[in-house]
């Protein structure tokens, strides 16, 4: 609470309205020119029971947000994000000012899927509405690509027809040639829809929310799209056929990546999303060997902070695998953004097992984000960035404060499913599906 409270103060002296604060320079910047760090900060303080600070921001939303503007904006970023902040605002607090405001950013979305071959372009002209890819490439992401459905099929469930153009995304990738036992490629063609960059497959960036989104679909859903299940669990088991390894010499389990069939012992940070996701497969009455492979992670995970001298973990570590190794982990990248992946999968471990270690863990977490990474009036990351990502109020925080918290009613994760920003939609039931 006081963490979110004094990284929001520094918010609203220098940055109130805009993208993202910069806490060196005490000024911001602008990515949409849209809030982002304002909206995907909505739900964190309703969460966190902030009234005030809520509704102040609820009145910059009712005055001053408008998506008429003649700005590109990242189809993934703005659904996860924007899209997503509003409607899980709207569901909390039932104020129809977030739906309104949902529905108007989804519909100025909707031209990314008029492409040959319904796969989306990455940008999007919200004010002219058209779309097209990145300068440099014909392919999006497939992370991107199939990390939108939550948000756009629950905003069809609100409104009008929004699911179509995403549920498209997911048959296309579901029959694509080139996959490993489930696993697929970073890069999809906008083109012909067809897998590029062929023979890479690794669970960080650039495919990461794909698997994470196969399973929250199907929560989502009623657990009633057996293909999405199935899509997950082959994955799964491919990841543990060809990614699942363990370190020396004290044989942590890790997720490494597979290039043209070369095995490489690198695990972003990103990949710490893999515990959660996969506790709540487990909780979801998947196999129970889900639940003890995602404790084996989560101690890999929580070691990626441990073995280091700021007890913050880099963004890409790379795990030893020979015989007289001194220590598990080498550092390939050093900064820390003060990413959400592994206090997210803390949140989800000790909401299952109730194993208070998991509440320990999170607190030396956040003990080292104030001793590290506090700024006079804000947060920044380690070595230092004048950036302040709006992840850190709108996920990081967010998840924290779940995880200390001893109430299991509070955002109850058999009624809500979390999107990939931290933002809570609610599982489909007979009454509201």
């Amino acid at each position: 609470m006081e963490a979110f409270r004094h990284a929001w103060k520094g918010y609203k002296d220098f940055a109130w309205g805009h993208d993202e604060l910069r806490p060196l320079s005490k000024s911001y910047s602008e990515w949409f020119g849209l809030g982002l760090t304002l909206i995907d900060a909505l739900d964190t303080m309703w969460i966190l029971g902030l009234k005030e600070e809520f509704e102040e921001a609820k009145a910059w939303v009712a005055t001053r947000l408008t998506f008429n503007k003649n700005v590109d904006v990242n189809l993934f970023e703005s659904t996860i994000r924007i899209l997503g902040g509003l409607l899980s605002t709207y569901h909390l607090t039932g104020d129809t000012l977030f739906l309104e405001k949902a529905v108007n950013i989804g519909s100025r979305l909707m031209p990314a899927f008029n492409t040959p071959s319904k796969v989306p372009y990455s940008d999007v002209n919200i004010g002219k509405g058209t779309a097209h890819p990145p300068r440099w490439t014909s392919d999006s992401t497939v992370a991107e690509v199939t990390s939108i459905q939550l948000e756009f099929r629950e905003l069809s469930l609100s409104t009008f027809v929004f699911q179509a153009a995403v549920a498209e995304v997911m048959k296309q990738v579901h029959k694509l040639d080139g996959k490993l036992d489930g696993l697929v490629p970073m890069f999809i063609n906008t083109n012909n829809g067809q897998f590029t960059h062929r023979g890479i497959y690794t669970l960080g960036a650039r495919a990461d929310s794909y698997y994470e989104y196969l399973l929250k679909q199907w929560i989502q859903g009623g657990k009633k799209e057996n293909q999405l299940l199935e899509d997950y669990l082959q994955a799964i088991e491919g990841v543990k056929r060809n990614l699942l390894q363990k370190s020396a010499p004290n044989g942590l389990t890790f997720v490494g990546e597979l290039s043209q069939g070369q095995f490489s012992p690198k695990m972003d940070h990103l990949v710490c999303f893999l515990p959660g996701t996969l506790a709540l497969g487990a909780h979801n009455s998947l196999p129970a060997d889900h639940m003890d492979l995602a404790k084996q992670l989560m101690e890999t995970c929580y070691q990626m902070y441990v073995q280091m001298e700021t007890g913050l973990s880099p963004e890409i570590v790379h795990f030893n695998m020979h015989q007289g190794s001194t220590q598990d982990i080498d550092l390939a990248d050093r900064h820390n953004l003060l990413r959400p992946e592994t206090v997210e999968s803390l949140f989800y471990l000790y909401r299952f097992t109730q194993d208070h270690k998991y509440q320990d863990w999170g607190y030396e977490i956040l003990q080292n984000f104030n001793k590290y990474t506090k700024i006079i009036l804000m947060f920044s990351s380690v070595h230092p960035r004048d950036k302040m990502e709006s992840f850190f109020l709108g996920e990081t925080l967010k998840y924290l404060y779940l995880l200390f918290s001893d109430d299991t009613n509070l955002i109850s994760l058999d009624q809500y499913v979390f999107n990939t920003e931290a933002h809570p939609l609610p599982i489909c039931t007979s009454s509201n599906c």
